[in-house]
């Protein structure tokens, strides 16, 4: 199998984190933070050394701020279901991923939160006029933004974003970003940022990650509550970070293996991976572009997208050209609407969606170069 679906969840994954992932369920007997014998002191060792790793990855100052997850969408709910309350104001792009888009629908019907969309262009990045309008006149309590498309690859401007955000708070969906492009929260000076540990970090999928800056804690209420190992006393959940919103047995094997992903990430070099992953990217298009029948969406300057490439084929469905990849051609990509169906409207591509290829450090120029001769197979 050629697997171009990297963007979904990467694959392979590097030797390090399988192996990780292995010793902390062969040899790492005990539950973090829950017990003081040596094999629950190394898994309290295993999250500690996870969270730092992280929190230096991203630029955070203090670890503290670094809060496990099952993944980017239980990370952005936690913010979203946490922060808001009856009358506020949101505003959000028309890229967001359904793991925003869904929890504001759900608090627009049941808390009346106001919640504004602001536009995107074809090529699927915010149109920055219309997005400081709409925060002059909504005055918006909170900011969602998705900084890379899972439909197109698209970077939005977050530098530009934030210089009109005003008070807004903001949430960065950064699933797509994060071990891709450097991610600086501190230089950023963003409220929180949502991200997964299966897409560009190379982790186990089931983990993921929020930060939170300091301060703005205080401003969340948890949305799940349990045992934390700490001030077991109390009936009430400690006020204290990482465990105010950590309640339950952690995900000691998937903390691991994000571990290790970011080990192979700082050892291999971000800027050698987004190099290569840019190259497949590029090589693909120049095979794809010139064909009539075959229409590429999202940013025409490569430089503001990720290795992602959204087609479609004139005369054909999504669902037909992946199945046909998949069957005749062991191509494996996604079809459809990549649960991004406002970025979908936004690029023109509403209800059918695109074909999705997403490239990964470990896919070789040979699998693209067979790609691309099995699309334009398809298309002739």
């Amino acid at each position: 199998m050629i697997y171009l679906d990297q963007a979904a969840t990467s694959f392979p994954k590097p030797s390090e984190v399988i192996e990780a992932v292995g010793q902390a369920l062969r040899n790492t007997p005990g539950s973090p933070g829950r017990s003081a014998h040596q094999g629950a002191l190394a898994a309290s060792h295993i999250i500690f050394e996870a969270r730092e790793k992280i929190a230096s990855f991203i630029g955070a100052e203090d670890s503290t701020q670094v809060i496990f997850t099952s993944g980017a969408t239980e990370s952005l709910n936690l913010v979203i279901m946490g922060l808001l309350n009856p009358g506020d104001r949101v505003i959000a792009t028309h890229v967001e991923h359904n793991s925003v888009a869904r929890p504001l629908e759900y608090l627009r019907k049941t808390r009346e939160v106001k919640v504004v969309y602001a536009p995107c262009n074809e090529e699927g990045l915010v149109e920055l006029e219309t997005l400081e309008r709409l925060i002059k006149e909504h005055k918006p309590r909170l900011l969602c933004v998705n900084l890379v498309s899972n439909v197109t690859g698209a970077i939005q401007p977050l530098a530009e974003i934030l210089k009109i955000k005003g008070k807004s708070l903001v949430l960065v969906d950064a699933a797509q970003a994060v071990g891709h492009i450097p991610v600086d929260v501190t230089r950023w000076d963003i409220d929180f940022l949502a991200f997964s540990g299966h897409k560009g970090v190379f982790g186990p999928p089931g983990v993921g990650v929020l930060y939170i800056k300091p301060g703005r804690e205080s401003e969340l209420s948890p949305i799940k509550l349990g045992g934390t190992g700490s001030r077991s006393e109390s009936l009430e959940a400690p006020e204290f970070l990482p465990d105010r919103f950590e309640p339950g047995t952690p995900n000691l094997c998937g903390i691991a293996g994000l571990s290790a992903g970011i080990d192979f990430i700082e050892e291999t070099s971000l800027m050698k991976i987004h190099r290569h992953t840019t190259a497949l990217a590029d090589l693909f298009l120049e095979k794809i572009k010139d064909h009539p029948k075959i229409k590429i969406y999202g940013p025409k300057e490569r430089i503001k997208a990720i290795p992602i490439v959204s087609i479609n084929i004139e005369g054909l469905s999504p669902s037909e050209v992946a199945l046909r990849l998949d069957k005749e051609f062991q191509v494996a990509v996604r079809p459809g609407l990549h649960c991004a169906p406002l970025a979908h409207k936004a690029i023109g591509t509403f209800p059918q969606g695109t074909v999705r290829f997403s490239f990964g450090y470990f896919n070789r120029v040979s699998e693209v170069e067979k790609a691309a001769e099995a699309l334009l197979k398809i298309a002739a």
